[in-house]
């Protein structure tokens, strides 16, 4: 699921080297934290959040399989 977001995230940004996806799984829940350079997020999040959660959407589709919830985290 790691290299799925990257995949997705590093073409769309100026600064793919400071790409970073942290991982924190719980007993019911595995959150994916997206670090990207502070001059792309714009980029990642789109108008209106159109581009984050077209990401999420295939980041939650591609985890369905799994028993626990899947949460995508957006930040800097």
């Amino acid at each position: 699921m790691k290299q799925l977001i990257e995949t997705i995230v590093m073409p769309l940004v100026d600064f793919p080297e400071d790409v970073r996806v942290d991982v924190k799984e719980d007993e019911q829940r595995i959150t994916f934290h997206l670090s990207v350079n502070k001059t792309d997020i714009g980029k990642v999040i789109g108008k209106q959040g159109r581009v984050a959660k077209a990401i999420r959407t295939v980041v939650y589709a591609a985890g369905s399989s799994q028993q626990k919830k899947i949460f995508l985290e957006i930040g800097e």
